[in-house]
């Protein structure tokens, strides 16, 4: 029954991951670039619905609309403040940029709600599921983090392979030259994408607080860079990698606390990385991209 339960865990911080490693993989296929802002995004939005839920009163529903509202204008905000003049710059530049953005943010969540762990409250107030006769608890979070992760993906891939923004997104990864000339406002496109990833982070930060309930303003970062993991892991650019990349990584993680050590779970996360990118350097669903001389 141990063994089921970590797995399940796995499974639900896995979903998380995939969620946050989303907003990476789309803004890396579509606008080339790594916006290693994205982790700080996910504590943007859980102190978001940390404030509107303990500290305003509000409904935890609608306290994680607030945030996801907040994010996405935030994404937006820095897309056409800090990305958009460098849209033709070098990756270098773009790097060190998202490095800054990122930095920004947590010195403005310190400035703001100080440096103390604050103690979140789940926004999840299903009851726990009781498996085998009552032997076995799985988290009502833990439940709702994997519907909710299964859900997102299925309505992101129907909204890529069904709408025009979409195909736009898709044509925009392809070749952004070619977009162009074909109408598309390549600018719209990459905003919309930050957009989406931004709500998606906010999610993110939620479930992932409700799981494990302290938050400070460095929440996010190393949530973020696993994220990252997962995404390179699965294939970065893919949406399915970003899913099987974070559902690995988190069983992974689990299941070495578990039965290895708490201590050595991150090592053996990203050595395992390691090891999938020198045999296959794409990542598990990543496509080898061909150079034109």
């Amino acid at each position: 029954m141990s063994f089921l339960t970590y797995l399940i865990n796995g499974i639900s911080l896995g979903s998380i991951y995939a969620i946050i490693a989303l907003g990476y993989t789309m803004v890396y296929g579509i606008a080339r670039m790594l916006n290693f802002a994205h982790g700080d995004i996910i504590m943007v939005g859980a102190f978001a619905v940390f404030t509107a839920v303990s500290t305003l009163g509000m409904p935890p529903f609608i306290g994680l609309i607030a945030a996801i509202a907040i994010c996405t204008a935030l994404g937006l905000t820095i897309e056409f403040v800090a990305y958009r003049p460098l849209r033709g710059a070098t990756s270098l530049a773009v790097l060190i940029t998202a490095i800054g953005v990122s930095y920004l943010l947590q010195n403005l969540a310190l400035l703001i709600f100080g440096s103390n762990t604050r103690q979140f409250t789940s926004i999840v107030t299903l009851p726990n599921l009781k498996l085998a006769g009552g032997k076995m608890t799985v988290s009502s979070v833990t439940i709702v983090t994997i519907v909710c992760c299964i859900v997102i993906m299925i309505a992101l891939t129907s909204f890529i392979n069904h709408t025009k923004t979409g195909q736009a997104m898709l044509a925009v990864s392809e070749d952004r030259g070619a977009a162009t000339l074909m109408g598309i406002n390549v600018n719209r496109t990459i905003a919309v994408t930050f957009a989406i990833g931004s709500a998606l982070a906010a999610v993110a930060g939620a479930l992932l607080c409700s799981m494990y309930p302290s938050l400070t303003p460095y929440t996010g970062s190393m949530p973020g860079i696993k994220a990252f993991t997962a995404a390179v892991f699965g294939g970065i650019g893919s949406i399915p990698g970003a899913l099987i990349g974070g559902l690995i990584l988190g069983v992974v993680e689990n299941l070495s606390k578990a039965y290895i050590s708490s201590q050595l779970s991150d090592a053996i996360v990203f050595s395992l990385l390691i090891i999938i990118l020198l045999v296959r350097p794409t990542g598990i669903l990543g496509k080898k991209i061909q150079e034109k001389v």
